[in-house]
């Protein structure tokens, strides 16, 4: 009876703190929540607002959710205000500093916790950067605990946002929640011309989207004959010298005249099966 209790759909309703941020699933509990909705919540680094992203839905039992405190209220918002407006200034004086230290950081973005207690720096750069003292002289400003953190190339891409040569929003700052490898391999599989240019996303590293159909071109790649084989074909004899993958079929040069044919498996069977 545990079991099936355990095992059982349980309500979820997805959360963004930013408008180009990620989703996060939480648990309503008994509230009765739609899209737009604004709602605090108990997070890692303390209290949130949050804005409701995706309607309240039914899922498999997962691992365990936070789950939603309350409807945002009037003193809330209000909080949520204050924390905008710190975070402006924040900004401001962190864009002095790193200018004046001639420190080698770029500023991504400050972030203010709803209930006061804490700021975080968002900065990035090429290479790690002693901080300590730009924590110091930030606290001196805001008058509370300053938290440095230096992203990553792609974590910067997710924190700033933006939209893609897609037309949409980034993945990484819409809904992808981790980063997998992404290499020049899957381009090659894909065909894809390897432009530097083309390939890198918005944070200047390979584009994760290159992820996405690797798998399915692998298998595509495994039903056709690899290049460089001899075949016979209805189309004539040669040797196949590329792949047409969403076809399925292959560049045959034939022997007989160097012209370049396609030919389809069923081509190349065709011919095999008539013993010629």
């Amino acid at each position: 009876m545990t079991d099936v209790t355990a095992s059982a759909p349980r309500l979820v309703v997805g959360i963004r703190f930013r408008p180009t941020g990620q989703i996060h699933e939480f648990d309503p509990g008994p509230l009765s929540l739609a899209v737009d909705d604004r709602v605090l919540v108990d997070t890692e680094r303390g209290p949130a607002l949050g804005t409701v992203a995706s309607a309240p839905r039914r899922r498999p039992a997962g691992h365990p959710l936070q789950r939603i405190v309350k409807k945002a209220d009037v003193r809330d918002l209000a909080r949520e205000d204050r924390a905008r407006q710190l975070e402006r200034e924040l900004q401001h004086a962190a864009l002095g500093l790193i200018k004046s230290h001639g420190v080698p950081l770029k500023l991504v973005r400050a972030e203010a916790a709803l209930d006061g207690s804490r700021v975080t720096v968002f900065v990035t750069g090429d290479e790690k950067v002693d901080a300590r003292e730009l924590v110091h002289e930030l606290g001196a400003v805001v008058k509370m605990r300053v938290e440095v953190r230096q992203l990553g190339a792609r974590d910067e891409a997710r924190a700033a946002g933006g939209l893609g040569i897609c037309g949409r929003e980034l993945c990484c700052s819409s809904w992808l929640r981790e980063f997998a490898p992404v290499s020049v391999k899957m381009a090659k599989a894909q065909d894809l011309a390897l432009n530097p240019a083309k390939l890198a996303g918005q944070c200047g590293r390979l584009k994760c989207c290159m992820r996405y159909e690797y798998e399915t071109y692998l298998e595509l790649r495994r039903g056709l004959p690899p290049i460089g084989t001899e075949v016979q074909s209805v189309k004539g004899d040669g040797k196949i010298v590329g792949h047409r993958l969403l076809a399925q079929t292959v560049i045959v040069r034939r022997h007989e005249d160097g012209v370049h044919v396609e030919a389809t498996l069923e081509d190349m069977v065709a011919k095999r099966g008539t013993g010629a």
